[in-house]
C-alpha cells in the first residue's frame, strides 16, 4: 500500500499512567501527577489517568481520585477505567468525562480477570452505560486477548468481532483492540482488522499492542495501512498484564511517535519532551525506559 493510504493524523491514547503503573508499588501520588503533567507538556491530549477499581485487587490505583482531581481538565482529555457503577460514580465525582470498560475475546481470560463470562461482563456494563448517558459521559470499550490468550491459546477472529459489536451496540464510541500477551504479527493484525472492518467503521477502532515479541510497531503499521487512526501506547514502554504471564509492557509511546513522525503522520506530540517524561518516571521506578528511541536520544545527549 502507498503512503497516501496512511492516515494524516493519528490520535494517541496514552495509557502509561494507568495500565503502565498499575503493577508498580514505588510510585507516589505526586509521581503520577508529575508524569501526567509532563505528558500534557509534551502535547499528549488523550490520557488514561487512573482506574476506579477495588483497592484490594489493585492497590496502586487507590489514589486515582486524588490524582485526577489535581489535574487541569482544560489541558487534555482524561479518562479512567470504571469496571462497575460505583467506580463510574467516583470517576464522575473526580471530574472525568470519559469512562473505559473492559472485557475479553477469551472466555478463559474473562473468568481469570473479572470472574465472569464474556456475556455476563457485557451485561454488567449496562448500568454503567445508563449512568454515563444520563451524565453525558463518553464510554470507551477495551477487548483483551484479541490475538491470543495465555490460558486458552488461540482466539477466534469471529469472537473478537462479536464482542466488539456487542460493546458498540451497548453504546461505546470506540473499541480498543488489545493484544494482551503480545503474540500478534502483522499478518494476524491484517486478518483481524480486515474482518472487523466488514462490520465496523475504522474510526470506531483503536489498537493496543504489547511488545512481548517485538512486533508491536509492525502490527501498528499494518493497522494504519487499513485505516486505523487511533493507537494506545505507554510512555517508556510501561506496563504488562498481571493476569498474563510473560506479557511485557505496552508499545512505547516514544517509539510510536518516532515511527509516525518518520511516516509524515501528525500527532501534535513533541518527541523530545515525551522522552523526558519517560526518563523522569523511569528514574522513579529505578529502571531504564523500555523504549529504544528514548535510550538512543539519551545516549546522544550524554
Amino acid at each position: 500500500m502507498t503512503q497516501s493510504l496512511l492516515p494524516s493524523f493519528v490520535k494517541v491514547v496514552e495509557v502509561g499512567a494507568r495500565d503502565g503503573l498499575q503493577n508498580e508499588s514505588k510510585v507516589t501520588t505526586e509521581d503520577k501527577i508529575a508524569l501526567i503533567q509532563n505528558l500534557v507538556d509534551a502535547g499528549v491530549k488523550h490520557i488514561e489517568a487512573g482506574a476506579f477499581v477495588s483497592p484490594k485487587w489493585v492497590p496502586q490505583m487507590a489514589d486515582s481520585k486524588l490524582v485526577i482531581e489535581s489535574l487541569d481538565h482544560s489541558t487534555a482529555h482524561f479518562s479512567a477505567l470504571t469496571p462497575n457503577l460505583k467506580g463510574a460514580q467516583l470517576a464522575l465525582d473526580s471530574g472525568i468525562k470519559e469512562f473505559a470498560i473492559f472485557t475479553a475475546a477469551s472466555e478463559a481470560f474473562c473468568q481469570k480477570n473479572i470472574n465472569c463470562s464474556i456475556d455476563e461482563s457485557i451485561s454488567r456494563f449496562k448500568e454503567i452505560m445508563t449512568f454515563a448517558n444520563e451524565n453525558n459521559i463518553k464510554v470507551r470499550g477495551y477487548v483483551s486477548c484479541v490475538m491470543g490468550c495465555p490460558y486458552q491459546g488461540d482466539v477466534e477472529i469471529s469472537e473478537v468481532v462479536r464482542v466488539s459489536k456487542l460493546l458498540l451496540e451497548l453504546g461505546c464510541y470506540e473499541i480498543s483492540l488489545g493484544d494482551t500477551v503480545g503474540v500478534g504479527t502483522p499478518g494476524k493484525t491484517e486478518q483481524l482488522v480486515t474482518a472487523l472492518l466488514q462490520d465496523i467503521p475504522a474510526n470506531k477502532l483503536a489498537v493496543h499492542f504489547h511488545d512481548t515479541y517485538g512486533q508491536a510497531l509492525t502490527n501498528i503499521y499494518a493497522a494504519l495501512k487499513l485505516g486505523i487512526a487511533t493507537v494506545d501506547a505507554a510512555v517508556a514502554g510501561l506496563g504488562g498484564c498481571p493476569y498474563a504471564k510473560g506479557a511485557s509492557g505496552n508499545v512505547a509511546t516514544e517509539d510510536l511517535i518516532y515511527m509516525l513522525d518518520g511516516l509524515g503522520i501528525n500527532t501534535n506530540i513533541d518527541i523530545k519532551r515525551l522522552c523526558k517524561a519517560g526518563w523522569q518516571i523511569s528514574g522513579v521506578l529505578n529502571k531504564a525506559p523500555a523504549s529504544k528511541v528514548s535510550l538512543a536520544f539519551q545516549a546522544n545527549e550524554a
